[in-house]
């Protein structure tokens, strides 16, 4: 447990070293949520649907959206493992005495967890200092707060597994682009990156959150709100970690079978 402990501090420290390219995507996170509040306020004031969330519902679900999409966020991949995977340097992480599942897994942990930490603290003071009605609101509760650490924490095991899941697709392909665009585009949508989940109508909205993808993002902002409590609450947390689970098992068998079969040409 230690070695992957230390290979999740290394790749967390390099993490923080990309500073500027943390601060040019805060102004991008800030104007972009900045403009869903004004659409999601002018879709409420025009009367001409009714929000399936209250307004303040949506505006934390967006501010919290953007503080921590680098936690939640599938298209931003570790390009390096899919450089080993197509050029052979896998062949070196396979000499090293730990396990390349745990070990990628770890460091997949620790960029994600680098890059929310540069970005969260701004885009949140920003959130809170803006005025009413574009301004986050304190948690529902204690109860709620605490169900929403939980949640978050369950949902990005779910990500990081999921996203192994990719990696160890790319074993068996030329190319790992083909993986990387069905899946992300997918996920945006059935996460509730793209439109909260509740606004998708049923029976579709039904389907979409027995998914794993609502697991990752959906469930964690809309807990903070208390737009999903109780009973519904306690099934969404069961079901992230019966999907965390299921991915990382899943994850775990194809990259032992690719260990198995993998081929690897050249000098």
């Amino acid at each position: 447990m230690k070695k992957y402990i230390s290979f999740f501090r290394v790749r967390f420290a390099t993490g923080l070293q990309y500073r500027m390219a943390a601060v040019t995507a805060l102004t991008t996170q800030f104007f972009w949520g900045l403009m869903e509040c004004l659409i999601y306020k002018a879709l409420m004031e025009s009367n001409a649907v009714s929000l399936p969330m209250g307004y303040p519902a949506i505006v934390s679900y967006i501010w919290l959206k953007e503080a921590f999409y680098a936690l939640f966020n599938t298209w931003a991949t570790d390009n390096d493992l899919f450089g080993m995977i197509v050029d052979g340097g896998i062949s070196y992480e396979f000499c090293r005495p730990v396990s390349v599942y745990g070990m990628w897994f770890a460091r997949s942990l620790g960029s994600r967890v680098a890059e929310a930490a540069l970005r969260c603290g701004p885009v949140l003071l920003c959130a809170i200092i803006l005025p009413a009605p574009y301004r986050i609101g304190p948690p529902a509760g204690l109860t709620a707060f605490l169900f929403f650490l939980l949640t978050m924490f369950l949902s990005l095991m779910v990500t990081v597994s999921f996203c192994m899941v990719v990696y160890m697709l790319c074993f068996f392909t030329i190319s790992p682009t083909g993986w990387r665009i069905l899946f992300t585009g997918a996920v945006e949508f059935l996460s509730g990156s793209v439109i909260p989940l509740p606004f998708i109508p049923q029976p579709y909205n039904s389907i979409i959150s027995f998914l794993p993808f609502a697991s990752m993002l959906n469930v964690p902002l809309r807990t903070y709100s208390g737009d999903l409590a109780g009973n519904a609450l306690i099934q969404a947390v069961f079901l992230q970690i019966f999907w965390f689970i299921v991915l990382y098992l899943f994850g775990y068998r194809l990259c032992h079978k690719a260990e198995n079969r993998i081929v690897i040409q050249g000098g």
